[in-house]
């Protein structure tokens, strides 16, 4: 991949994500309230939403609350540059990992005991996830012999679904966490049911919480991306299948936030970790045969 094409890629994500991501989160919510028996808000609430939060003036907590949630944003960006210019995987993991000790930091720095409440929580998803995440990686590494994006999908006719079925099967689990969804929405959430009011972001108002939202956008495009990369391959007709896949996932989370209720942090950890160590172990036997 040039330069060039890594640049275009890049003022892509930046551009084109905040867009389909907000689309997304718009039509989540019309067809929530279409499966709740309610008509629903417009599909383009999600960008009026976040317009006025912008429109609002600073209230922050205090400056460094601030300077986090700015880092939280730019580390999440940083992350989709690399992911969509192709770069390290293994990176990228990385960097979505820093973004998150950004966000932990920027709700505990308020000592607002709902903050505190959620941070404790947030923490928790953090260690579901990360195992996942990492595995992800380390997957795509042992079947492609490289971290680099750009050349996992140059060197492959075949989608990677194939070889790693047991590492997708538990990164779409972990994508309910990553997503805030119920059953395991313990931390925050994007709906109104919330015990702890909005959890980690209960201090945070305004422009604060309007880059909070953007960052989860642009976050969540590297979610759906990486889903995307399982069906990838050096056939540019692939891409057809990757947002195939990526359509069927969202619309998957969709259906099981509407039909679970939240569970207790505890039983979230153990199914997280219980779903990351049968599905990734069973498709690391299946790699040892595979590339056997």
């Amino acid at each position: 991949m040039t330069i060039q094409t890594r640049v275009i890629f890049a003022i892509c994500y930046l551009i084109l994500c905040p867009f389909i991501i907000g689309l997304l989160d718009g039509f989540d919510r019309k067809i929530s309230a279409r499966m709740q028996g309610r008509r629903g808000p417009s599909v383009l609430q999600p960008f009026f939403d976040l317009k006025k939060l912008f429109e609002k003036e600073f209230l922050t907590a205090n400056k460094s609350q601030l300077f986090m949630i700015r880092s939280y944003l730019c580390f999440i960006v940083l992350s989709g540059i690399l992911f969509f210019a192709g770069f390290d995987l293994l990176l990228v993991v990385f960097s979505l990992s820093t973004a998150a000790m950004f966000l932990i930091l920027a709700s505990t720095s308020t000592h607002s005991p709902y903050s505190a409440q959620g941070t404790h929580r947030e923490l928790v998803q953090i260690m579901s996830c990360e195992p996942m995440e990492l595995l992800v990686a380390v997957g795509f590494y042992l079947a492609a012999e490289t971290f680099n994006i750009s050349e996992i999908i140059a060197g492959t006719a075949s989608p990677y679904i194939m070889y790693l079925p047991g590492f997708f099967v538990g990164f779409v689990f972990i994508l309910t966490i990553k997503f805030r969804k119920s059953p395991f929405d313990i931390a925050t959430s994007h709906h109104a049911h919330q015990e702890v009011i909005k959890g980690v972001t209960s201090e945070m108002v305004g422009k604060e919480y309007a880059m909070v939202t953007l960052a989860e956008w642009y976050e969540n495009g590297i979610l759906l991306g990486i889903v995307g990369l399982f069906f990838l391959t050096n056939n540019i007709l692939s891409v057809i299948g990757a947002v195939a896949a990526i359509l069927v996932v969202w619309f998957l989370e969709i259906l099981i936030d509407n039909t679970s209720a939240r569970v207790k942090w505890q039983l979230m950890l153990k199914l997280a970790w219980g779903v990351t160590i049968v599905a990734a172990g069973m498709n690391l036997f299946l790699l040892e045969i595979i590339k056997g």
